[in-house]
């Protein structure tokens, strides 16, 4: 179909899964079955949309190499019990693969190819399977190797430079270096996220995105995201050893002047985690066809690349490029969600946008209380700021995340 300019694309609801914590409350609940979920209460929650409307459903993943292979987003669809004519596809940008499902459904939308689309993502870290490559040669004698998959590097390309293969928790060193982000620094971020998320549950602002996972007639649903930790402290962050450095070690990559002895722990990152979480975009044809009335509307998005031993940088520029082409700038914002891959991360990112207040930034706390259960990130936090938006009644919002091996990505929202 031909149109003259793109249309406008509009987040009608966006739900999520309470975020369980790596062999916690959702382990045994496989990652498809979590997916059809979200799909299943964005439809029971929208009485006036035909599920037969839904033009395609766009979910994204990062491991998929166990439960979710086949298609997580047409598992659950047909999981859901959506009509069979109702199509989907999976994305994969690692980390930011729930916000790609987003901007991609947005672009299908404001092109003309669908005029209703269901757009996510899923992970069980849980349950992310162990993976043993096929044998150079036929019949091995020796012993071989299991890979888990369930975060980061394996089965690297060994032409991969050493300084861009480095784990996840040093690229948080390397910020942390790079930027001069003390221990001291870190722990207390994460624990004002921990703080933040806590009230935010005790003030009901979670209620209109999340929901259950099971039956909560006798208590035994999953309702809460079960990584929040209440009784932590400074005292307590502080007592636990760095994870990927120890004392003395300066690490690999590329180290600033002050690189040294680990500064990230268990405390300030974010925890394995699994979850889910869905959005419901429609055009103006889509909202007339419905009767439902939209939370927000996506006004741009941007991706960025990064050298990968900084992956966490990558929404600095991302997020810039995204607010520019929506034609504002960070003054303009109301309120922000940026991905707590850990908190040298996200402090790298506050400290490359000087004209952001930091007050509007997570302001219900973040993935390092919340949990990042990896697909699903991206979805979660473009979610949670068109709730937002839409209980502030306006506003502009910024949805960002940093993608391992170096990539940032960014939405832009407003009502």
């Amino acid at each position: 179909m031909l149109i003259d300019r793109p249309r406008d694309v509009y987040v009608v609801d966006a739900v999520r899964t309470p975020i369980g914590r790596y062999g916690g409350m959702l382990s045994a609940v496989r990652p498809d079955d979590l997916a059809a979920l979200v799909v299943k209460a964005l439809v029971d929650r929208a009485p006036g949309l035909d599920p037969a409307r839904i033009d395609d459903v766009f979910l994204g993943n990062a491991n998929g190499a166990g439960e979710e292979n086949r298609d997580v987003a047409r598992m659950a669809v047909l999981l859901a019990g959506l009509p069979v004519t109702v199509p989907g596809v999976t994305v994969n940008r690692l980390c930011g693969s729930g916000m790609e499902a987003v901007i991609q459904a947005a672009r299908a939308v404001a092109l003309g190819d669908a005029s209703v689309a269901v757009a996510g993502g899923v992970e069980s870290m849980s349950r992310a399977p162990w993976v043993l490559p096929k044998p150079e040669r036929a019949f091995p004698a020796g012993p071989q190797t299991l890979h888990s998959t369930t975060l980061g590097w394996r089965l690297t390309n060994p032409r991969m430079p050493d300084e861009w293969t480095v784990a996840l928790g040093e690229g948080a060193e390397l910020i942390a270096d790079r930027y001069g982000i003390t221990r001291e620094q870190q722990d207390t971020y994460a624990l004002a996220s921990h703080e933040k998320a806590a009230r935010a549950w005790k003030d009901g602002a979670f209620d209109a995105e999340v929901v259950p996972y099971g039956d909560d007639t006798e208590g035994a649903a999953a309702v809460r995201d079960e990584g929040i930790r209440e009784d932590t402290s400074l005292q307590e962050l502080g007592k636990l050893r760095p994870a990927f450095r120890k004392a003395g070690d300066a690490g690999r990559g590329t180290p600033g002047p002050k690189a040294g002895g680990g500064t990230v722990t268990a405390g300030n990152s974010s925890p394995l985690s699994d979850g889910a979480a869905a959005l419901l975009l429609m055009d103006e044809q889509g909202l007339r066809a419905s009767g439902c009335e939209p939370l927000a509307r996506i006004r741009s998005s941007a991706v960025t690349g990064i050298a990968p031993q900084y992956f966490g940088l990558g929404p600095v520029e991302a997020a810039g490029r995204a607010l520019e082409k929506a034609g504002r700038g960070f003054a303009a914002l109301h309120t922000v969600e940026l991905n707590e891959a850990f908190a040298a991360q996200a402090l790298g990112c506050l400290a490359g946008w000087p004209d952001l207040d930091p007050a509007l930034v997570n302001p219900h706390g973040g993935a390092i209380a919340l949990g990042h259960p990896l697909g699903a990130s991206g979805a979660r936090i473009t979610g949670t700021v068109a709730h937002r938006l839409a209980a502030a009644g306006s506003g502009t919002g910024l949805a960002t995340l940093c993608i391992g091996v170096g990539q940032g990505l960014a939405v832009v929202l407003e009502r």
